[in-house]
């Protein structure tokens, strides 16, 4: 995987769940940001960030409510807020495409990128064995996006043995999950993470390999 197209593609399909909100501009090109609403096979489902510029949606009339396909890239950035940086992810559209009708909803990542923290490696109350690990992917111009990515069972205990630097590539699925972060002794607010839940993980062997180190500020998700 030589460019960065390869080290980093998402395809979703699902309903947009939410109205097109201004995101940003770039250069005189505007960016807006909308919700997908993709489904499960356990039919529970993810509500997942949609960055798109308005020259994709020229040709469409894509709103709420219609099923669409997306095809672009994961994409990370950091906002600061409350003292703390706080990691950003997005899907950056760079095709959408409005159904005829619905069908079923696709929910499929690849990525190539570089352990930047050492994985952490838990199990849960039930005995389920899980390891945390945040990715660098490479980009054009010299960026990187960074990645959390969660493994489950076997694909935990191999990721837990990898080193900060190893690259690897992996396949699996994008998703949300909410929780609740307690602000004080009385108040609760619930936020939503997002991480690549991975299917299938390859260590990828190279002498020389170069990643980009992830930055000293610690990110909350």
């Amino acid at each position: 995987m030589e460019n960065n197209t390869q080290n980093n593609y998402i395809i979703l399909s699902g309903r947009i769940a939410s109205d097109f909100e201004y995101s940003h501009q770039v250069y005189g090109e505007a960016f807006y940001s909308f919700s997908l609403l993709s489904k499960r096979l356990s039919e529970t489902y993810d509500t997942l960030p949609v960055t798109v510029s308005e020259r994709l949606l020229i040709d469409i009339e894509a709103q709420r409510g219609q099923f669409v396909t997306v095809t672009g890239q994961l994409r990370s950035y950091n906002s600061y807020s409350e003292g703390k940086t706080h990691l950003i992810l997005t899907v950056f559209a760079k095709d959408i495409a409005v159904n005829e009708e619905k069908s079923r909803d696709i929910n499929s990542i690849q990525l190539n990128g570089y352990i930047c923290k050492p994985p952490v490696y838990r199990t849960t109350p039930f005995g389920r064995e899980i390891a945390d690990v945040l990715v660098a992917v490479n980009r054009a111009y010299n960026k990187s996006d960074y990645i959390p990515i969660i493994c489950w069972g076997r694909n935990a205990r191999f990721a837990s043995n990898l080193e900060v630097g190893s690259n690897i590539m992996l396949t699996g699925r994008m998703q949300s999950r909410t929780y609740q972060k307690k602000l004080s002794e009385t108040e609760l607010v619930e936020k939503t993470a997002y991480e690549v839940s991975v299917s299938k993980i390859e260590h990828i062997n190279r002498e020389e390999a170069v990643f980009e180190n992830c930055d000293e500020n610690e990110w909350e998700v």
